[in-house]
């Protein structure tokens, strides 16, 4: 009797414990421990997009979430920069390229001058008036011009470059009040020997147009070369008071983008100068993109 009821209680006891433990391990994955499976079935396998016997082309991509299709949607605004260079500095090859890589509007304040006298805008009819009295065409005016080209949909989508100008104290700060502002400021830095020696040598074919320079790019036959003329600033005197201006437009200019200046040495290869220009507008491209990811 004794022993029955001793059996009894041990199976009841039985019964309450918990039940042995399987020999489970746990395997990690992407990160996050999950319970394994019993050592005795076979491991778990990560698999590629072909799981479930879709190829990747034909496998439904696993949506983003919210937050990460919204950080992809957002675009950082195109660059904008401002470059400068004495004359002869290599300044116009230098927009060539930079309009080529990075598909910037390119614009010149006097090519937008002319432009816009030949239009026959109101901003160019004022102008006119002014350059036919000798007089030179008021800050008030050149802005307003550089203003609208700024704010059309080309530049305010793909970005501009704006070529020799702000030159002036009062045009750049005429710019700030406007809210125009550049994310870089490329100044292209020559010793004035090599710039005196660039000018001094150049030549112009009048029937061709084409430039020539008597040590770098000589014309290919004597008979181009015996029509080449000469522009009448391009003598040794003119350009250094050239470059004397040049220098206190850069002067002055300093105190409003000295955080956003870069200097760049002009005096190597076409290739070796965009080079580091093209550096430059990268780091300042990455930047502005950088600043977006992270709002």
């Amino acid at each position: 009797m004794a022993s029955s009821m001793a059996a009894a209680a041990a199976a009841a006891a039985a019964s309450l414990s918990p039940p042995p433990l399987s020999t489970e391990r746990s395997v990690a994955r992407c990160g996050h421990l999950f319970p394994g499976s019993p050592a005795s079935s076979r491991p778990l396998r990560f698999h590629s997009a072909r799981r479930g016997g879709l190829s990747p082309a034909t496998r439904k991509p696993r949506s983003l979430p919210r937050a990460a299709k919204a950080v992809v949607a957002v675009k950082a605004d195109p660059l904008k920069v401002m470059i400068a260079g004495a004359p002869a500095s290599g300044k116009g090859t230098q927009c060539e390229l930079i309009k080529t890589k990075y598909g910037l509007v390119h614009i010149s304040a006097g090519d937008l001058l002319r432009a816009e006298i030949a239009a026959g805008t109101e901003n160019g009819k004022r102008a006119k008036e002014f350059m036919e009295k000798g007089q030179l065409v008021p800050d008030e005016i050149v802005v307003n011009m550089v203003k609208e080209r700024l704010l059309q949909p080309d530049a305010q989508e793909k970005g501009w470059l704006l070529d020799g100008y702000p030159r002036s104290y009062s045009q750049a700060m005429a710019l700030e009040t406007l809210g125009i502002r550049p994310d870089i400021f490329i100044l292209l830095d020559v010793p004035d020997e090599l710039l005196v020696e660039r000018v001094v040598g150049r030549r112009l074919d009048p029937v061709t147009g084409k430039i020539y320079h008597l040590k770098y790019s000589p014309p290919e036959n004597e008979e181009i070369a015996s029509r080449l003329t000469q522009r009448f600033d391009d003598t040794e005197e003119k350009v250094k008071l050239r470059l004397q201006t040049h220098y206190q437009n850069v002067e002055s200019l300093l105190s409003i983008y000295d955080d956003v200046i870069v200097k760049i040495k002009g005096d190597a290869l076409v290739d070796e100068v965009f080079a580091q220009v093209d550096r430059q507008l990268t780091s300042s491209l990455d930047k502005k993109t950088g600043m977006v990811a992270s709002a």
